[in-house]
């Protein structure tokens, strides 16, 4: 390794919208604590959680912004939007709205954005029988609207969390490394 080959260091800000309620907090704190917290607590405005992470050596620093998906915080989203490198749109399997405001959410973020790496995550699988899941009509939407990939996840139980965020963090990496 020659003396210009130091690690670089990334920031990514990763944005996480959905729906009230379907889980965009708890796949959060499951990805970078490791819990699952049973009482929903809504989220005001936006919070974020910051997470460093080491990929091919290399040190990259997330800020994954959660974003009340309430309408009355519609008026703040454009300030928390700014600055966002990907987005993860969050949509539950128990939640039929949740699953319909999905185009809602990626027309809204475009619009101050542009286009953005997105990763769709369908959670709460451990509350339904998978064999019910409407796949087909999910994986026409990430067609369709060309987003990286669609991961069912279980913020409880943990399934399928940690390869979803990989996808999005490494698609970033991916693309700055090179830079």
């Amino acid at each position: 390794m020659g003396k210009n080959n130091v690690a670089k260091g990334f920031v990514f800000k990763i944005t996480v919208i959905g729906n009230g309620a379907v889980g965009k907090t708890s796949l959060i704190k499951k990805y970078t604590q490791g819990s699952f917290q049973k009482d929903y607590i809504k989220t005001l405005g936006a919070q974020f959680s910051k997470y460093d992470e080491e990929i091919e050596g290399d040190n990259c620093k997330l800020f994954f912004w959660d974003i009340a998906g309430q309408d009355e915080f519609n008026f703040m989203r454009p300030t928390f939007y700014k600055g966002s490198k990907a987005a993860i749109i969050v949509f539950s399997h128990t939640d039929v709205d949740s699953f319909k405001s999905i185009i809602d959410w990626h027309e809204d973020i475009k619009k101050y954005t542009g286009e953005l790496p997105i990763v769709l995550f369908g959670n709460k699988t451990d509350l339904v029988d998978e064999k019910d899941l409407k796949d087909e009509k999910i994986e026409n939407i990430v067609k369709g609207r060309n987003f990286l990939g669609y991961y069912k996840t279980s913020a409880k139980t943990g399934q399928g969390v940690f390869e979803a965020f990989q996808a999005i963090i490494k698609e970033l990496y991916n693309k700055y490394k090179e830079e």
